[in-house]
């Protein structure tokens, strides 16, 4: 299963998710390949922002790594699931064509968006988007893994 998360820039939301993600398939032992993109074009190449690389190393997660890229079209044709983290989001990849896409807040957020922590006021913001990605997170995996099983 390949599942491929997708924000706005790539460098704040999306880098969170695919790295708490790859954390929890590799502690599972689970050959799941897990990536993310941006809508836009703003970041493509940058590191995720500061304060999403230190929210996940708090938290044991190492995004530090990744690197920001925009959504190509090849992959809605490579990606089981395509998993947007807003409303937004959303809305721009059924724009683009995509057809298997998923919301991430639709996984134990009743639907809620993730916001976009870019535009908070200091830290306290990651932290909570964090918890919110991480849960959500789980909510989704467990949720593939079951109908996989069936």
């Amino acid at each position: 299963m390949k599942i491929l998360f997708v924000c706005l820039g790539n460098i704040c939301r999306s880098p969170l998710a695919e790295g708490i993600a790859r954390h929890y398939t590799v502690s599972q032992g689970s050959d799941i390949v897990i990536d993310s993109a941006g809508t836009g074009s703003w970041h493509v190449g940058e590191q995720p922002c500061d304060h999403s690389i230190a929210v996940g190393l708090q938290h044991g997660v190492d995004i530090s790594g990744q690197r920001a890229r925009q959504i190509r079209g090849d992959d809605f044709i490579i990606f089981d699931h395509i998993v947007a983290l807003d409303s937004s989001n959303m809305d721009t990849l059924k724009e683009m064509g995509a057809k298997r896409i998923l919301k991430l807040g639709d996984f134990g957020a009743g639907g809620e968006d993730v916001p976009d922590p870019y535009f908070f006021e200091g830290f306290e913001g990651f932290d909570h988007v964090y918890t919110m990605i991480e849960h959500c997170v789980q909510a989704l995996l467990a949720e593939l893994d079951r109908n996989r099983g069936s």
